[in-house]
C-alpha cells in the first residue's frame, strides 16, 4: 500500500513538473524552429555562396565545442547514458551549443536533420528538473518527458513524440514508468508551440483500398526493403564515423575536409539538392515531382557523411526523406498508388534505423490520417524486425 502512495505521488510529481517544462521547451523549439526554416530559406537563395564554405562552418562548431562546450559534444549519447545510469546530469550549455552548431551546419549545407536537438534540449532540461526536486528515478523520468516535449514542440506530433521517446532508449522495451508525464509534456509542448506558430506537417491520403493477399505481399515487400534500407544507413553511419576517426583523428581537421568536399560535391553536381532537411525530396514525392531513382541513395550518403564528419542536427527528416523517395520509386514498381507508398516508406525507415515500432505507426496516423493504420503497422512491423537490430544511435542496448 505504501508503495502504491509512493508511486502515484511521485507520479501527480513528475505531471505537474511536465507543464512547465513542457511549456518552456515547446517555445525553445518553436524559436529554433522558425530560424531553421529562415536559414534554410537564405541558403536556397545564396546556396553557391555557401555551400563552399561547410568546411570552415564545421571548424568553427568543433572549436566552439572544445572551447565552451566540455562535453556537450556527445550529444544524444548523455540522454543514453543518463537512463543507463552512467551519469547523472546533462550541462545546461548542451541547449545553446547543440542550437547554434545545427544552426550553422544548416546555413552551409550539411545534410542533417533537427529533432535530435529538440529532443537534447527538452531531454537536458528534463533532466535538470528532475535533479532538482529530488525524487526517485526523477532525473530519468523527466528527462524522457524532456524529450517527448522536444519532439512534440518541434514536429507537432505530440502520441509520435511520446512513444518515441519511450521506446528509443532501449530496443524492445517501453518505459511506462515515464508515460504519463511525456503525454503532458508533448501536448503541452504542441499547444504552446502552436500558440507561437510552429510548423506542423500533415498530409491526408484519400481513397481506399482493400487489404488483399496480392496487396499484402507487396506490403511485405516494402517492409523487407525499407527495413534493409534503414539498416544501411545505420550501418554506414556507423562506419564512416569509425573510418573517418582512424583517418584523421583530429575533429578539427575531419571536419574541415569533409566538409570541404560534402560542400563542393553538393554544389558542383546537384545544386545543393541533398542539402538540408531533404523536405525538398518529400515535397516532390507527394507532388509526383523531379524524384530520380538513386535520390534515396545519394541521400543517405550525404547524411551519413554530414553527420560522421562531426555535424550537428539529426536523423528523423533525412529518414523521412530517404524513405519518402525510396516509396515513391517501389510505388512504380509494385503498382499501388504513389502518395500511399510515399507515406508509408516516410514512416518505417524512421522506425527501422531507430528502432522503434509505435513512433512511426502514430507518425502515420497524426500525418496522414488513420484510414490505412493497418497498412502502416505491417509495413513499420516488417522494416522494425527486418534491420538487423542495427540502429543509428550507438548506445542504444
Amino acid at each position: 500500500m505504501k508503495q502504491s502512495i509512493t508511486f502515484y505521488r511521485n507520479q501527480l510529481i513528475f505531471c505537474l513538473a511536465a507543464v512547465p517544462l513542457g511549456a518552456v521547451v515547446g517555445a525553445i523549439c518553436a524559436f529554433f524552429g522558425s530560424v531553421l526554416l529562415k536559414i534554410t530559406a537564405f541558403r536556397n537563395s545564396h546556396s553557391f555562396a555557401l555551400l563552399p564554405f561547410l568546411g570552415v562552418a564545421g571548424v568553427v562548431i568543433v572549436w566552439c565545442y572544445q572551447k565552451f562546450g566540455k562535453e556537450s559534444n556527445k550529444g544524444m549519447s548523455l540522454l543514453f547514458e543518463v537512463h543507463q545510469e552512467q551519469r547523472a546530469s546533462i550541462p545546461l550549455r548542451l541547449v545553446p551549443m547543440s542550437m547554434g552548431s545545427t544552426w550553422m551546419t544548416h546555413l552551409f549545407g550539411g545534410s542533417a536533420g533537427r529533432e535530435g536537438v529538440a529532443v537534447q534540449i527538452g531531454g537536458t532540461l528534463g533532466n535538470f528538473i528532475g535533479n532538482k526536486i529530488k525524487v526517485s528515478d526523477g532525473n530519468k523520468i523527466l528527462m524522457i518527458a524532456g524529450m517527448a516535449a522536444g519532439f512534440g514542440g518541434l514536429f507537432r506530433i505530440p502520441l509520435t513524440a511520446v512513444f518515441f521517446s519511450l521506446e528509443v532508449l532501449r530496443r524492445g522495451a517501453i518505459e511506462y514508468a515515464a508515460l504519463l508525464p511525456s503525454v503532458v509534456a508533448a501536448f503541452t509542448a504542441d499547444y504552446v508551440s502552436g500558440l507561437l506558430e510552429g510548423e506542423k506537417f500533415t498530409h491526408f491520403i484519400g481513397g481506399q483500398m482493400t487489404l488483399n493477399f496480392g496487396v499484402v505481399v507487396k506490403l511485405i515487400v516494402m517492409g523487407v526493403v525499407f527495413g534493409l534500407i534503414g539498416m544501411l544507413f545505420s550501418i554506414l553511419l556507423k562506419r564512416l564515423k569509425t573510418a573517418l576517426s582512424g583517418w584523421m583523428q583530429n575533429g578539427i581537421t575531419r571536419i574541415l575536409v569533409c566538409g570541404t568536399v560534402i560542400g563542393i560535391l553538393s554544389m558542383v553536381c546537384f545544386r545543393g539538392r541533398y542539402s538540408g532537411f531533404g523536405t525538398n525530396l518529400i515535397e516532390g514525392a507527394f507532388s509526383g515531382g523531379d524524384i530520380m531513382p538513386w535520390d534515396f541513395a545519394l541521400k543517405i550518403l550525404f547524411t551519413t557523411l554530414t553527420l560522421a564528419a562531426g555535424y550537428c542536427g539529426g536523423e528523423v527528416i533525412p529518414l523521412c526523406s530517404i524513405g519518402a523517395s525510396a516509396g515513391f520509386v517501389l510505388a512504380g514498381v509494385l503498382g499501388l498508388p504513389v502518395e500511399l507508398c510515399v507515406a508509408l516508406g516516410y514512416v518505417s525507415v524512421l522506425g527501422s534505423a531507430t528502432n522503434t515500432f509505435f513512433a512511426p505507426v502514430f507518425m502515420g496516423i497524426e500525418v496522414f490520417g488513420t484510414r490505412y493504420i493497418p497498412w502502416f503497422a505491417v509495413v513499420s512491423a516488417i522494416a522494425y524486425i527486418c534491420n538487423g537490430r542495427k540502429s543509428v544511435y550507438s548506445l542504444q542496448k
